[in-house]
């Protein structure tokens, strides 16, 4: 690993003089949209919007599961959101979501439609409009949304902080990458050990906040983030390989990892998703 010499920081820190590295073209210190360019809108009253990122998966994956209980009226229609080309800056994204991240999510069926941003936020939403996925008893949502809250606030060290410095800067520097590998190592062994005694996240019951934490750390450890399994050791984690190889079975899982994936082989690809036949 290098180290450059030692930055030192302006006096005005000025948006000119970053280096994003391959992301320098999309990230920017203001909001708001870039271009006028309209959503496409199915069938459905659910339209998602949306990529197969970790936080993008958390949402395909809630919406199959509920399809797989044989909720038809979580029906919905997907459409790829290309980050790297900056859709999410787009005036129909960003009038659902002004943070211009996917996912985003529009029920129509309300009057008027309603909006949803945010993972979190969306399987919340989901959950409860289907009463699925969400216990009933107030200790075991309690359990659930702390496990919840705990995976959108530690997946942002995972994905901006560790997966960041050591797949996407543009040099790779020793006291980042140290850094947030001691934190990612230190929320899995949070995971572990409480996998330990625990069939999922929240008990026996498999919830939301095992299908928000599984796209993430689920994904970590099986090997499909950031090449990494080997240089965290992932294979000591063995109660969270337990858990993550046991989701991956799961039939709404399977098929909610593959929604709007647009890389990788091309049989695990799907840009959009309208119908159930659409996995055929």
């Amino acid at each position: 690993m290098s180290e450059s010499p030692s930055y030192t920081p302006p006096a005005i820190w000025t948006w000119e003089n970053q280096s994003g590295g391959k992301f320098t073209n999309i990230n920017r210190p203001v909001s708001g949209a870039t271009h006028e360019k309209a959503l496409p809108v199915g069938e459905h009253a659910l339209q998602l919007y949306s990529l197969a990122t970790p936080n993008g998966v958390k949402v395909t994956v809630m919406l199959e599961e509920l399809l797989e209980l044989g909720i038809s009226d979580a029906e919905y229609d997907a459409y790829t959101i290309n980050i790297s080309d900056g859709d999410q800056f787009g005036s129909g994204f960003v009038a659902i979501n002004p943070n211009s991240k996917i996912p985003a999510l529009l029920d129509r069926s309300a009057n008027p439609p309603i909006r949803i941003f945010e993972s979190g936020a969306i399987l919340l939403y989901l959950a409860e409009k289907f009463d699925a996925f969400y216990p009933k008893q107030a200790a075991e949502r309690a359990a659930c949304q702390s496990w919840l809250m705990w995976n959108m606030g530690s997946a942002p060290f995972l994905g901006g902080g560790f997966g960041h410095f050591y797949a996407y800067a543009p040099e790779k520097f020793q006291y980042p990458i140290d850094r947030y590998t001691m934190e990612v190592k230190r929320q899995l062994d949070v995971l572990d050990k409480h996998l330990a005694n625990n069939t999922y996240l929240c008990g026996d019951n498999y919830t939301i906040a095992d299908i928000a934490t599984y796209p993430w750390y689920g994904a970590l450890v099986q090997g499909y983030l950031y090449d990494a399994a080997e240089f965290l050791d992932v294979a000591s984690y063995a109660h969270v390989l337990r858990w993550a190889n046991q989701i991956a079975l799961r039939p709404g899982v399977k098929r909610g990892r593959r929604v709007n994936r647009v890389w990788g082989p091309e049989e695990s690809q799907m840009a959009e998703r309208h119908s159930a036949q659409d996995f055929e």
